[in-house]
């Protein structure tokens, strides 16, 4: 029965480490599990301390932890994977968002569809907790929705939350695998799938993988929400630029931008009597904006004052 490594990146969230330790420590499974956090916080050391005391408790699963002192999500991934991995036995990586927590069958849903699909990559269910109800113009924006199979999968994956990763598929990437100029912007995640898609490596869904999402008040506010729509669109683009194999490409993503922002009247007289959808057009307009900033090289820091994700 193959090993699988369950990776936590941490940062000045300890709470939510804990409430994730402990759902992990009710899996229902058989498998051959172990736990790896890595604190991006090397000041603090938040995520060693709740580690060492889980252990101290005597975990259910064997539970180490490391310290990532360059900050960064992407840093935080690669020491993760370069840990996980070192260990010959290890033939998946499970990676969870420190806000998250399972459902109790959550990694045999991840495996089961593994085994029958025969997938690089398996991504799961992610339901949104509130700390405060979102205001129903919100109810369809990224960071704020569920997610599930139905609204996203287009075979598509990239988000790095609720993912089943087998080592297999790093054998075709080089190294850094989540590239650090993503570390403090988002988009390390959408970057490393894109580079897999290249070398033709395969994705599948687990909509029985459940798992949970604490989101907090600030992230339901208008200003969060725009801000994060011209994050998404500055990574996007980076992603493209990054990884575009054509000058064509580049031609084909400008007319987009173009075909947004003419759109985005239009959008705003359709839906004004909708309410879950009265600011898709600016949505829309701060997805282009950000687009547009990746092409005159601008780069929107997330995560440069904030913990990850």
């Amino acid at each position: 029965m193959p090993a699988i490594t369950v990776a936590i990146p941490t940062f000045r969230r300890a709470t939510e480490l804990r409430r994730l330790l402990s759902a992990l420590g009710a899996l229902e499974t058989e498998r051959q599990i172990s736990i790896l956090v890595a604190d991006n916080d090397a000041q603090s050391l938040e995520g060693v301390g709740i580690s060492r005391e889980f252990v101290a408790a005597g975990y259910r699963w064997p539970l180490d932890y490391i310290v990532v002192p360059e900050r960064g999500i992407a840093q935080v991934r690669n020491a993760l994977v370069a840990r996980a991995f070192a260990d010959p036995s290890v033939r998946f990586v499970a990676m969870l968002d420190d806000d998250e927590w399972p459902e109790r069958w959550w990694l045999e849903e991840l495996l089961v569809a593994q085994d029958k699909s025969r997938a690089d990559v398996v991504r799961g269910t992610i339901l949104r907790v509130y700390e405060v109800a979102p205001p129903v113009w919100a109810s369809e924006w990224d960071g704020v929705a569920s997610i599930h199979k139905a609204n996203v999968y287009r075979g598509i994956i990239d988000g790095t939350g609720n993912v089943l990763i087998s080592r297999d598929c790093f054998a075709g990437l080089t190294e850094p695998y989540f590239d650090p100029q993503f570390g403090l912007t988002g988009g390390e995640d959408g970057d490393f799938f894109a580079r897999l898609r290249k070398i033709g490596a395969r994705f599948t869904w687990a909509e029985g993988a459940v798992v949970y999402e604490q989101v907090p008040a600030a992230r339901v506010t208008l200003s969060w929400a725009l801000l994060r729509a011209y994050r998404t669109g500055n990574s996007d683009m980076r992603i493209v630029l990054k990884n575009m194999d054509r000058p064509s490409d580049l031609i084909y993503e400008i007319g987009k931008i173009i075909g947004a922002l003419l759109s985005v009247p239009i959008l705003i007289i359709m839906n004004c009597a909708t309410p879950s959808r009265r600011l898709h057009g600016v949505r829309k307009f701060c997805r282009a904006a950000g687009k547009v900033g990746a092409l005159i090289g601008h780069r929107y820091y997330e995560y440069a004052d904030h913990g990850q994700r």
